[in-house]
């Protein structure tokens, strides 16, 4: 008796205890993709500048003028993307909200056969859809979530997308300026900078995925870092060309 109450107590306590982050917010993608892009666009614009043989004051006016222009770019673009989302999800809820007024019965059939497509048994499924389609906004939700995939009460913002990615690139874009400002004379230490940012936004999003933060950072650190040198190549060349 003392182990079963023992199990029941553990399994109430993983019950209680079993949670999952929110992987369906609107702020994660954005902010992550907007520090990498910040990091790697603004370290590869200005070595690509640098690679030309200009001066110090041009090579900071050019990381300067690319984490404005980055950032507002991307606020923009994420605000977009995620608004036409979210107006299309809208729209098919508009839908699903007009054939469930105007055709309840086919709605609850169809919810039925859902469920009996999933293995339970037909009278069960209709009993179930027939309970869960009295109120009209839960059978909206449950109708949203089985065919359309998405949550009506918890669609993402194009607000906080927007602010996210405008402010996560334009962290990430000033780390290669950020030495400039402090007084360095030479290109090594934004790159160095720069690396070591790429470096830990990579393993700090290895720390909301499956990988190891070490693979995470590491293959960060090289996709930026190649990026680096190719576009210095490139200015040293056309710097060489238009020189």
């Amino acid at each position: 008796m003392a182990i079963i109450e023992t199990e029941a107590t553990l399994h109430e306590a993983h019950r209680d205890n079993h949670t999952h982050r929110d992987v369906n917010g609107g702020w994660l993608r954005p902010a992550v993709f907007g520090a990498m892009d910040g990091l790697v666009s603004n370290l590869a614009l200005m070595t690509g500048v640098a690679g030309g043989a200009v001066g110090q004051q041009t090579v900071v006016l050019s990381g300067l003028a690319g984490l404005a222009a980055g950032a507002f770019s991307m606020a923009a673009g994420e605000y977009t993307s995620v608004a036409s989302q979210r107006e299309l999800v809208e729209a098919e809820l508009a839908v699903e909200r007009r054939e469930l007024r105007k055709h309840p019965e086919d709605e609850e059939a169809e919810l039925a056969a859902l469920y009996e497509a999933r293995g339970v048994e037909p009278e069960l499924a209709r009993e179930v859809a027939r309970q869960l389609s009295r109120d009209p906004e839960q059978a909206l939700e449950i109708h949203a979530r089985e065919e359309l995939g998405v949550d009506p009460s918890d669609l993402p913002s194009p607000t906080v997308a927007a602010v996210s990615s405008f402010g996560s690139f334009a962290l990430g874009a000033l780390l290669p300026v950020l030495p400039f400002l402090l007084g360095a004379s030479s290109l090594w230490p934004a790159v160095l900078v720069a690396l070591l940012g790429l470096f830990l936004c990579g393993a700090v999003v290895a720390k909301v995925t499956a990988r190891s933060w070490w693979y995470s950072g590491l293959r960060q650190l090289a996709l930026g870092g190649a990026a680096a040198g190719v576009t210095y190549a490139l200015g040293s060349l056309f710097g060489t060309a238009v020189g």
